[in-house]
């Protein structure tokens, strides 16, 4: 074979695996409003259903469970049959949530339209993404996850304004209805054009600072290091989900949610610059990774979360600096999407990486529980947000401490990596 051949071979592959990138990027995006958008319709469904705060709340709880607690089992499909009908699916059933939920007339029918159908949907599409590009870019494991984690933060972006302005002018059923129609297609478009690498795709080698094992996910269970990533995860969704799942609710209660900011309502600004950051933490932090390694830039990151957390609560009342702290609240939270799924592969090989990210996932859903319904019946009984925010500070601190002080030394014994 020709240089000139083989030269030509590998830019293909290379071609190839970056058009992957952007279909997963597409179809990530497609499900992202069901989860940020969510906060702008919690008092519409509130009103017409006649319930509680923390009664909606449980909708957001299902949705984030079965997204998570599901995930093994919906790695271990994509695994075996293949990214391309299954993402498909799950993008429908996404739109699918939100098209149902405009109809429901009472709570369990929200709870299993928005919250079954938008959490199984956008499970198998996050899932199994993830462990797809991870496979396409061994070498930019971080980076690559980080940028279809991106789309999955930055999807709410194109929405977040347009469905406030139809809520208001349409009100939430049409809205959702509209929307659901179009980001079911979209992403199922996307999605029929995924595939997995081949034993032809010229792929670049992996790094020396990942593993070079393969666990199963049954013997990956039994490490200690499974586990402390496991609960460093949960601590981290548990303070992210806190804010995302409440941001309307206190924003109003401190006074600053209607309040103009550079021409628009603080509420809806700051929730579009919210997804922006949120998208740009991901590649940012995970490209970061690559270069100075997992447990040091979660260090940075969990405590940068800490400090702005802080700082945004000191300065509540202010619209602008609630606005741009809040920003600065989601690009240090939104990494752990690129920083987890990367730390795990790099620990425990490629062959069962789907399934595997699927276990620690589920972290995700125990993080919803705590960030949802219970962030909000404690707000209630207290009458304060600020044991709340006490919690996400403390949770963020002692994550960025464990990942230098404790997970370094322990994934380094286990793996034997640099």
């Amino acid at each position: 074979m020709s240089v000139s051949t083989v030269n030509g071979s590998a830019s293909s592959v290379s071609s190839a695996r970056w058009i992957q990138l952007v279909l997963g990027l597409v179809a990530m995006m497609s499900i992202s409003s069901p989860q940020y958008v969510w906060t702008l319709f919690t008092k519409s469904f509130q009103d017409n259903l006649h319930t509680t705060l923390p009664a909606i709340q449980i909708t957001f709880s299902i949705l984030i469970v079965l997204q998570t607690w599901l995930s093994p089992a919906q790695g271990y499909l994509v695994d075996k049959f293949g990214p391309k009908l299954l993402i498909a699916v799950g993008c429908a059933l996404s739109g699918l949530g939100w098209v149902a939920s405009a109809y429901v007339t009472t709570l369990m029918g929200l709870y299993l339209t928005y919250g079954l159908f938008c959490g199984v949907g956008t499970g198998i599409v996050y899932v199994g993404i993830v462990g797809l590009m991870v496979r396409w870019f061994p070498e930019k494991r971080g980076f690559a996850t980080g940028m279809v984690a991106a789309g999955y933060g930055f999807g709410a972006i194109a929405t977040t304004f347009p469905i406030d302005t139809m809520l208001k002018s349409a009100g939430y059923q049409h809205t959702l209805v509209v929307f659901g129609i179009i980001m079911g297609v979209i992403g199922a478009a996307a999605a029929l054009m995924l595939r997995t690498p081949t034993a032809a795709d010229v792929l670049p080698p992996i790094p020396v600072t990942a593993s070079k094992i393969d666990v199963a996910p049954k013997d990956m269970l039994k490490t200690k290091v499974f586990w402390l990533m496991f609960v460093m995860m949960t601590m981290m969704s548990t303070g992210g989900l806190m804010i995302i799942s409440q941001f309307a609710a206190f924003s109003r209660d401190f006074g600053v949610a209607n309040v103009m900011v550079l021409g628009f309502a603080a509420l809806p600004l700051a929730l579009t610059v919210d997804r922006i950051t949120n998208g740009l933490t991901r590649p940012f932090f995970g490209w970061v990774s690559d270069r100075i390694g997992r447990e040091n830039t979660m260090a940075i990151a969990f405590l940068l979360e800490a400090v702005s957390v802080t700082v945004m609560v000191l300065f509540r009342d202010n619209a602008l600096v609630f606005v741009i702290l809040s920003a600065v609240v989601f690009f240090g939270w939104g990494e752990i999407f690129s920083l987890f799924p990367s730390t795990l592969t790099d620990t425990f090989g490629t062959k069962n990486a789907t399934t595997n990210y699927g276990f620690l996932y589920m972290a995700q859903g125990i993080g919803s529980v705590l960030g949802g319904p219970l962030a909000a019946w404690l707000h209630d009984a207290t009458g304060s947000w600020l044991p709340v925010f006490g919690i996400i500070i403390a949770c963020d601190a002692l994550t960025g401490i464990l990942a230098l002080l404790v997970l370094k030394p322990l994934r380094k014994s286990y793996a034997g990596i640099a």
